[in-house]
């Protein structure tokens, strides 16, 4: 089934004077109405630029763009830059990463809301107003009414981070990227961030994007997964496949980094060797050859394609199946036992 927001082929550089910058290199994905797909992946990946490109940020003079981003049957690159700027904040919205960056810092949060709102509908400042404040307080911001005449840096990381969501809602989107929504958060505001995206997206049936480089934020919220490593998706399916029976070397590696609580307390954790590749003078080959412990001749050659391993789970590896799930048994760390 085709999702509301379709990705096809992906591909967008940057000449830079280093070189060409291969940011994102064939990304195919899609979301469905009332889902999350969760982008995962090291800092680097692609993920924000794919994301950019959605609502056509990265039209840029140093940028080349290909492939097609369909949203409801429309190919949005194919648009002018009016049409998708009528579409960009009123059904395709985006969470920024840094909300303190993003909010302008001359201008009252409410303002920012109150123009967000005008830029797309005919209404009074007065009525926008209002509506700001209403979208505050659907976002449990305290005291909505006196947030709105505050300056950004007058809010705390959280109230930042729920005036962000407040904009990006308050003409009720049919699509929603989240752009690390929850970065430099404290676990109790991280909670209840997401548990406030997942609520807005029950009342108005939103597709969620959500990028991040935490497994442990995927595993909150995401339906489906895809797993970017230097440009391109290496592993993509449901969360639960992806988190009980991943089958590629670098999906592997992300979930060993993360901490878990049903493993023995004296167990390290597990970094993925190396440093990401330039994306000016990518490797040859599978991309993650030189980090893998588990690259063959034929990696360092041959580009592996992304295919189906079984039902709607993709992964793009040389190793054979049989292989990368007797690896994983291997890998995967044993359950804790009770005291």
């Amino acid at each position: 089934m085709a999702g509301l927001l379709e990705i096809r082929d992906l591909r967008v550089s940057f000449q830079t004077g280093d070189g060409i910058v291969h940011a994102v290199d064939g990304v195919s994905t899609s979301v469905e109405r009332g889902k999350t797909l969760g982008v995962v992946g090291e800092s680097g990946s692609g993920k924000s630029v794919t994301a950019l490109s959605v609502i056509g940020l990265t039209r840029l003079p140093n940028a080349v763009v290909s492939g097609q981003v369909l949203f409801d049957g429309v190919d949005l690159l194919q648009l002018s830059s009016d049409r998708l700027r009528s579409i960009r904040g009123r059904r395709i919205a985006m969470i920024f990463q840094d909300p303190l960056s993003s909010l302008h810092p001359l201008y009252r949060v409410g303002w920012q809301i109150e123009e967000a709102i005008m830029a797309h509908e005919w209404v009074s400042r007065r009525n926008a107003r209002r509506r700001a404040i209403d979208a505050m307080r659907a976002v449990e911001m305290p005291n909505p009414a006196e947030v709105v005449d505050r300056y950004p840096h007058e809010l705390s990381g959280g109230m930042r981070q729920r005036a962000m969501i407040a904009m990006a809602l308050v003409l009720n989107p049919d699509v929603l990227i989240a752009d690390e929504p929850t970065t430099a958060l404290d676990v109790t505001v991280q909670a209840q961030i997401l548990e406030l995206i997942r609520g807005l997206q029950r009342d108005f049936d939103t597709a969620v994007v959500l990028i991040t480089h935490d497994f442990g934020v995927i595993a909150e919220i995401a339906d489906d997964v895809a797993v970017m490593y230097a440009g391109r998706i290496v592993e993509q399916g449901p969360i639960g496949t992806i988190l009980e029976a991943p089958e590629h070397p670098y999906t592997w590696g992300l979930l060993q980094s993360i901490p878990r609580l049903d493993t023995p307390r004296h167990e390290r954790l597990q970094p993925i060797k190396g440093m990401p590749p330039s994306l000016v003078h990518p490797p040859t080959g599978c991309h993650f050859h030189p980090r893998c412990p588990y690259a063959m001749p034929m990696c360092r050659t041959m580009d592996p394609e992304l295919l189906e391993s079984n039902q709607g789970h993709f992964v793009a590896c040389h190793l054979p199946v049989a292989e990368k799930r007797r690896i994983w048994r291997e890998l995967r760390p044993e359950p804790a036992e009770a005291a």
